[in-house]
């Protein structure tokens, strides 16, 4: 085993027992930081091992991450130490392929961005336990620069086997939610275009509607998303050079296909052939992103009143209780609109109402806002200028915002969203007259 992976080992136990054994600040910040993520992902031991492992260079106390912390106190360190240390600031988890099983570790696919790793163990137990693991198996793993040339392979990591598309769709899903502070971490490229790609969104759609809120009734507002979604696949289309005007069969000419490939491609995925046709367009193979299709719920379809809202950093919200809010929060006595005190308890305590939708409310409605949140929470003290961000936080809304639902993800993982949904659309019974529907990255 080199030199500088049996330092890595004695280096990365004294990191871990510093972070386990501490107390004061350091240990109140990581039990905080593991109460919240153990939420998402679950208590067993494992799932343990991972949160830790990221609290050491995700973790905050004060403004110093624990990595930056222990590094201040081991005074004695070389400067090789040093340099390996500080290069532990790029370690990250993430869902890996194996593509290859070497003598020494593995060669590993990050999922989400399609890049490449040697990574390698820096323990006897770990190394045997990989030479178990078969090309194709999924794993979720942390993995730390070691040299320019390989990884350090982590002790702690989850074996998925051998996922066929569906079931490799929902794990990508899964980390998406769990571990959003790793999406594309080690393609910043990607998770810039990602952000444009909404900030984008956001101006298409106040252009299209002429605003950023709009409510109509479900099937209205389903029609008008229709109609948006159609412009923008047209944006995209002569964006990648393919000119809407003509007929498929010149549009395949073109790809160099025929146009019964595009038409079974279409049917095999659930998608407009047009838009098939921009992805095996060879002139719009530099696109590294591809945006989701946004669909409407079928309960949101039906519902009387459906509410869109657009902001370019938090994306795309859908409620149908935003007119109820409105109307609460627009009535001197607010406790006699029914059903008022369900809306509030809904609007705390429900994920898909988000910081964005409170600071909305907080600017339109400041005085109702505030009176109505010191009843319902018995808080007469309670001041929506100084006390809305912690009451956001107590009730586990991220004050920033997440990367949304409609930003523009890689192409091989739309591509590979669309497969699953066509493989599980095999697997379902036909209805006669039931069209698929395609979405992506969700």
């Amino acid at each position: 085993m080199d030199a500088i992976l049996e330092r890595s080992r004695v280096l990365k136990q004294a990191l871990v027992d510093f972070v386990l054994d501490a107390e004061g600040e350091l240990a109140q910040a990581l039990e905080t930081y593991a109460a919240a993520h153990l939420r998402c992902s679950g208590e067993d031991s494992t799932q343990r091992n991972l949160i830790t492992e990221s609290f050491i260079t995700e973790g905050k106390v004060g403004d110093k991450s624990p990595l930056e912390l222990f590094i201040a106190s081991q005074p004695d360190l070389s400067a090789d130490d040093l340099n390996l240390l500080s290069n532990w600031h790029r370690s990250f988890i993430g869902l890996f392929a194996i593509t290859e099983i070497l003598p020494d570790g593995v060669e590993l696919m990050n999922w989400l961005t399609a890049k490449h790793y040697i990574a390698k163990p820096n323990n006897s137990r770990t190394l045997q336990e990989l030479s178990r693991l078969k090309v194709g198996e999924i794993l979720l793993i942390g993995i730390s620069p070691i040299t320019d040339g390989y990884w350090l392979f982590s002790d702690t990591y989850v074996i998925m086997g051998k996922l066929g598309k569906p079931k490799l769709a929902v794990a990508i899903g899964n980390f998406k939610d769990n571990y959003k502070n790793y999406l594309y971490r080690d393609a910043p490229e990607l998770l810039t275009e990602a952000w444009e790609s909404v900030e984008q969104y956001h101006q298409q759609f106040v252009n299209f509607f002429g605003s950023d809120e709009i409510t109509l009734p479900g099937y209205q507002l389903n029609k008008k998303i229709t109609e948006f979604q159609d412009l923008l696949l047209q944006e995209r289309l002569e964006a990648a050079g393919i000119d809407s005007t003509k007929s498929l069969a010149e549009v395949a000419a073109e790809a160099g296909i025929t146009e019964e490939e595009i038409n079974a491609a279409a049917q095999e995925v659930g998608a407009d052939s047009a838009e098939v046709a921009q992805i095996l367009n060879p002139k719009s193979n530099n696109k590294k992103m591809v945006a989701p299709k946004v669909d409407l719920p079928a309960e949101l379809k039906k519902a009387e009143q459906v509410t869109a809202l657009s902001h370019p950093r938090w994306g795309q919200t859908f409620l149908t209780t935003y007119g109820k809010i409105k109307t609460i929060l627009s009535t001197e006595d607010w406790q006699s609109v029914e059903g008022a005190q369900k809306v509030i308890r809904f609007y705390l305590e429900d994920n898909s109402i988000n910081t964005f939708i409170w600071q909305r409310l907080a600017q339109e409605y400041p005085l109702s806002l505030e009176k109505v949140l010191q009843t319902y929470l018995r808080r007469p003290d309670f001041r929506l200028a100084n006390d809305l961000d912690a009451l956001l936080q107590e009730f586990d809304k991220p004050l920033k915002p997440e990367l949304p639902e409609i930003a523009s993800v890689p192409i091989h993982l739309h591509n590979l969203f669309q497969e699953a949904l066509a493989e599980v659309n095999k697997s379902k019974p036909k209805s006669k007259g039931t069209k698929k529907s395609a979405k992506g990255f969700q």
